[in-house]
């Protein structure tokens, strides 16, 4: 019986923003990392310290490369980078850009809980979780035959919404869970891909 090798995927959310910290809708805006997102990025890069991995994947938004840019300092042995947007943060549309507190007095607690965490509802012209969901599930599908086919253990920098989905998908949680979860600015989360 041949035993199975085991590759590893490495996920994890950038540092804060100064949007975050100013409690804005970033969604598909650039946001600059925090002095606090810089030490959270440094926090995950001694975390990710004494692992090993060969692919890097970003999406184009600049606080996932610059997240990733600390991270790499430990790993030489990570020669390619590739943007892959289907992991990029979720599209709030109209919102993006605008502080939380302005569009629950806009509208309302109950629409602003809707548009935030509801997982079908689209704030407008933006994503719901639903949306989200069908473009990660296309990139896991698509990462696992890359993993496989190129025998290699990848990192990944992206977003606390997309990663919501990611774990979903992968630790088969249920949607109420997962619009329920924080993703932390200063942790990983690991899967294994066994070839």
């Amino acid at each position: 019986m041949v035993k199975k090798r085991v590759f590893k995927i490495y996920l994890f959310r950038h540092g804060q923003t100064r949007f975050n910290k100013r409690g804005m809708f970033t969604g598909w805006k650039d946001s600059k990392l925090t002095r606090t997102g810089k030490m959270e990025a440094e926090i995950i890069a001694e975390r990710l310290k004494n692992k090993k991995f060969d692919v890097a994947f970003v999406t184009r938004l600049s606080r996932t490369r610059d997240t990733l840019k600390i991270v790499l300092k430990y790993h030489p042995e990570c020669k390619r980078i590739i943007e892959d947007n289907r992991m990029i943060e979720r599209n709030y549309g109209k919102f993006n850009g605008f502080l939380h507190m302005t569009i629950v007095k806009k509208f309302s607690p109950r629409r602003y809980d809707e548009w935030h965490r509801g997982w079908n509802a689209r704030p407008p012209g933006g994503e719901s979780f639903a949306d989200v969901e069908k473009r990660v599930r296309k990139f896991i599908k698509f990462l696992i035959k890359f993993v496989k086919k190129n025998k290699v253990n990848v990192v990944i920098a992206s977003h606390g919404n997309s990663i919501r989905l990611f774990r979903k998908i992968m630790e088969k949680r249920s949607k109420e869970q997962a619009v329920k979860w924080f993703i932390p600015y200063d942790t990983y989360f690991e899967y294994d891909v066994r070839v």
